[in-house]
């Protein structure tokens, strides 16, 4: 996705050869019209799965999975990080490590909101490692639901994450791939790198 891939060119921040940083689009500060234009991108990837839920992580995922699920006129699940006082019983749960904050957090969904029935999208900001990715997945096995596919904004194809996901057989549709983000460089998967 070109727009995409300009806007991590010109507002992205290379921190270290691992860590991009889009806070002034993506996850801190949203860029409404670049997210209607990753919902209309997602979903017309997706348009014919039959979808009926998609399900995201709190919080950088929701803004990509709302414009997405106004699309495609369904629901939009985030499993949530926190504890609330309001979601206390009959929860899926599953853990997941971050590696960015070097922690490990139980995420939880009400039993209420995910079912058997569904077909369900997954939706996350960045596929780098792919936990996240895997414990939405053990989410949703523990419902008995369905997988329809995982959509990435954006993968940074140099780590193992989403071959990891793909080798399970799950279809994974990245708008932006980065291939490397050496000496303060964002590459994409398919560039030629001028040296």
């Amino acid at each position: 996705m070109k727009q995409l891939q300009e806007k991590i060119r010109t507002d992205g921040k290379v921190l270290s050869d691992s860590v991009l940083k889009v806070d002034s689009f993506l996850n801190h500060q949203i860029d409404p019209v670049l997210m209607q234009a990753i919902g209309e991108e997602v979903a017309s990837k997706f348009a014919d799965e039959g979808i009926t839920k998609i399900l995201t992580l709190e919080s950088s995922g929701i803004a990509p999975a709302m414009m997405t699920g106004l699309v495609l006129g369904v629901p939009v699940v985030f499993a949530r990080k926190r504890k609330s006082l309001t979601l206390i019983s009959d929860l899926y749960t599953a853990s997941v490590h971050s590696f960015t904050k070097n922690e490990t957090n139980d995420i939880s969904v009400s039993k209420d909101y995910i079912k058997s029935d569904d077909v369900v999208l997954i939706l996350d900001d960045f596929l780098a490692n792919g936990q996240a990715v895997l414990g939405l997945i053990d989410i949703i096995e523990q419902a008995d639901a369905a997988l329809s596919g995982v959509a990435i904004v954006i993968e940074k194809g140099f780590q193992n994450g989403g071959k990891m996901i793909r080798d399970r057989g799950v279809r994974v549709e990245s708008l932006a791939i980065i291939s490397s983000l050496a000496n303060g460089k964002v590459e994409f998967i398919g560039e030629v790198s001028a040296k």
